[in-house]
């Protein structure tokens, strides 16, 4: 009776995994496989069913088929249970394949937008970077125009004014002679034309000295070096003696640095520097004070004087070749004092201002880069 319900319920479960299995070759596409396990179980499930039959119909059993048969069946319910968890695992599996090919597909397309955003980003690069580049070309030919140009300018300078020497010379040598010679020998309207003709040579000379000495600011340097702007300061001091004793001027200055620089130039700087507050001078005596400090990669001179002081809207102009802020007779000079330490300090890759006001004195600084790696490293100075 046993042996009977076990080949019944291995014939039911055999013959329940072969319709899954031919189930499943719809869902998986599997045809063939899933065709032969539902054949073989069909088979199964036949010999079994013909077994029971011929059981039934004999009455005759075999004692050692029941444990066969009990091992068939459990592989049956197995093989069920198997063939049970294939659907939603496979449901799950293609879920998560259209899943992924939908984020292919998404991503794809991103990418596709993100390839044509950088495409585009490219091409404008590219426009940008051809812009930058005749930018930049025009730039080099505008540099090199404009050396050229200043080269050349300096080279005229020098010759106008070398050339001119001579011939002014002879000029100023003869009015001299005729002065000399003719002066009380004539009316008084000779004598004023006399003195006109030399003091007009004489300034013309000075005048063409001064406009040699400019144009020799860049091409007759000397190469930089560590200098003391103690010992510079020292002598534009010694220069400007018969200048400061007459004046009663009286120059100080704190502790100042070592730069590297055009010594020569550096001296003339401060000479400028001092000679103009002395000759600007107001009622009382010239009193004026250097002083240096640093600041980030510079060091930054000030010049302070208590003259007579620069109107605001005259205080760029005063740097200009040639600019004067008061007639010739008040305050001699040809106008190219300040416009000599502009282009000394720009040689020297600084700037040069001026802070002053009418009545209360001026103070002129400029800045010369401080080179790290001098000896000249110093405790910090302070400017008053």
């Amino acid at each position: 009776m046993i042996l009977k319900l076990i080949l019944a319920s291995s014939a039911f479960v055999q013959l329940l995994v072969a319709v899954f299995a031919i189930r499943l070759t719809r869902i998986t596409g599997g045809v063939f496989a899933w065709g032969l396990i539902a054949a073989a179980f069909c088979f199964m499930a036949l010999r079994r069913m013909i077994s029971l039959w011929w059981m039934v119909s004999s009455g005759f059993s075999q004692p050692h088929d029941l444990w066969a048969e009990s091992v068939a069946l459990a592989t049956s319910v197995l093989m069920l249970g198997g063939v049970l968890s294939i659907p939603p695992l496979f449901l799950t599996i293609r879920e998560a394949a259209e899943s992924l090919k939908r984020s292919k597909e998404e991503l794809e397309i991103k990418v596709a937008e993100r390839t044509e955003e950088l495409r585009d980003a490219n091409a404008r690069l590219q426009v940008e970077l051809d812009e930058r580049r005749q930018a930049e070309y025009r730039l080099a030919q505008y540099a090199e125009e404009l050396k050229r140009s200043n080269t050349e300018l300096e080279q005229f300078a020098y010759v106008a004014s070398h050339d001119l020497q001579e011939p002014l010379r002879m000029v100023a040598s003869f009015t001299q002679l005729l002065a000399k010679r003719y002066r009380g020998k004539l009316d008084q309207d000779a004598d004023d034309f006399i003195n006109f003709a030399v003091d007009g040579a004489n300034r013309m000379q000075t005048l063409i000295n001064d406009l040699l000495a400019f144009s020799r600011i860049a091409t007759r340097g000397s190469p930089f070096e560590p200098t003391d702007c103690n010992v510079a300061l020292a002598q534009a001091l010694t220069n400007l003696g018969a200048a400061l004793k007459e004046s009663q001027a009286e120059v100080t200055h704190d502790v100042l640095p070592t730069v590297h620089a055009d010594s020569r130039q550096l001296m003339q700087l401060f000479q400028n520097l001092i000679g103009n507050a002395i000759k600007f001078q107001a009622a009382e005596a010239p009193r004026i004070h250097v002083s240096a400090k640093r600041r980030n990669s510079d060091w930054i001179f000030a010049v302070r004087d208590n003259g007579i002081g620069i109107p605001k809207e005259h205080q760029e102009r005063i740097f200009t070749i040639f600019q004067r802020l008061h007639h010739r007779d008040d305050y001699p000079g040809t106008g190219l004092g300040l416009a000599l330490c502009k282009k000394i300090v720009e040689r020297h890759g600084g700037r040069i201002w001026v802070e002053s006001a009418v009545g209360r004195g001026s103070t002129f600084y400029f800045t010369i880069p401080r080179e790290t790696n001098n000896h000249d490293e110093q405790t910090e100075l302070s400017a008053n």
